[in-house]
């Protein structure tokens, strides 16, 4: 049987094997999920490594994951922006002959998708953003646990999954930015700060709802302990300039046109700005130096629990983790390589070097619905 149309799908294959439920389960099972405040898409649409064989056994399981597959196809489920992403996967189909049909949507709805098609899914890969969501497809027995020398020895432990459901593919640091014709580098310090008084009519943030503002205060939870970490959040409510925003592009964009002074937002929108507009008046930013380090989130993948080809997508992702796929995901996404070592784009590396968070990301999901219900409670919208 053919598949049924996704809502939003960019196809490079017409056909699988599998059947797929009835729209009106999917229907229903969408309008459970989708519903969720976690369940986020990416907005355009809008310590230690653990010991993992030798290297000869992981340049072999690179060097097999890089061969000629005849006739292979991985089906992905994606809420990455299929500009950023789909550059990546067409490289290792050019290497591999593999060819990868993709299918972007919300979170949220894909997750529902999955909950209804069940084993009767098309889908091989789940490619989606923040450990928050990626926690909450493996709880939801969507992702299936993996073993793989090459991600362990690729993929520090704090950026992937203790039982391997799912890794951590790229970084993205969410950090303070601020109008430099107003503020001064040495007036900052952390993010806990920026509930001063002093800061009072000169904030701008981006919504609660987004599950990127969930992370950041789901870490500071795990840091500053409840107590602290609701005084800081209804210290940011109260300094703000302005209700909040949709996006952190509109809020970097309103610190520029002199709406606030100071704001916080992930750093790979910033590098997007800049590619556009080199001028832009706005200025990075890396928050709690002095204390925790920079808070750092993830993209990341697993393979979908009813997969036929488990083993196909399990060395996509492994290719992913290698040098030339993070150099990619670092030159054209503007995130940073979650391998350590990889090179990092001229941009990122005029941002100037940074501590970041050595917080284990599993973190974010655990204590996700900790941190929704303090903002809200805290009058943060």
């Amino acid at each position: 049987m053919g598949k049924t149309m996704p809502l939003n799908t960019i196809r490079t294959n017409l056909f699988t094997t599998k059947p797929v439920l009835s729209a009106a389960i999917f229907g229903l099972m969408l309008g459970m999920v989708g519903c969720s405040n976690s369940s986020t898409t990416e907005d355009s649409v809008e310590t230690e490594t653990t010991e993992a064989g030798t290297e000869t056994e992981q340049q072999a399981a690179n060097d097999d994951g890089a061969t000629s597959a005849d006739g292979q196809t991985i089906t992905i489920y994606s809420s990455r922006n299929e500009q950023l992403i789909k550059p990546l996967l067409d490289r290792y189909t050019e290497q591999t002959g593999v060819k990868i049909e993709l299918v972007t949507d919300k979170t949220g709805p894909l997750m529902a998708r999955l909950q209804a098609e069940g084993q009767n899914t098309p889908a091989d890969m789940l490619l989606t953003v923040d450990a928050g969501n990626l926690w909450q497809a493996a709880q939801q027995g969507l992702l299936q646990p993996v073993a793989s020398s090459v991600l362990e020895a690729n993929v520090p432990a704090k950026y992937r999954d203790p039982k391997g459901q799912w890794i951590g593919l790229s970084l993205r640091a969410r950090t303070i930015f601020y109008d430099p014709s107003k503020v001064s580098a040495d007036q900052l310090s952390t993010y806990a700060d920026l509930a001063d008084p002093k800061w009072k009519g000169k904030l701008c943030l981006r919504t609660s709802k987004k599950v990127y503002n969930q992370s950041l205060v789901a870490s500071m939870i795990e840091h500053l302990g409840e107590e602290k970490t609701e005084a800081v959040i209804r210290g940011w409510v109260d300094n703000l300039a302005t209700d909040v925003f949709s996006d952190d592009t509109a809020m970097l964009e309103a610190i520029a046109a002199g709406q606030c002074e100071v704001g916080i937002a992930n750093s790979y929108y910033y590098g997007r700005l800049l590619d556009e507009k080199p001028n832009f008046p706005v200025k990075i930013f890396w928050a709690n130096q002095g204390t925790t380090g920079t808070h750092v989130n993830v993209s990341g993948a697993g393979v979908v629990t009813g997969s036929d080809n488990p083993d196909g997508t399990l060395k996509l992702i492994e290719w992913l983790s290698s040098d030339e796929a993070q150099g990619l995901y670092a030159s054209s996404d503007k995130e940073f390589p979650v391998k350590e070592g990889v090179d990092e784009s001229e941009m990122l590396r005029s941002w100037g070097e940074f501590k970041k968070d050595d917080i284990n990301v599993q973190k974010f999901g655990e204590l996700q619905t900790q941190a929704i219900q303090m903002m809200d409670k805290a009058g943060y919208k």
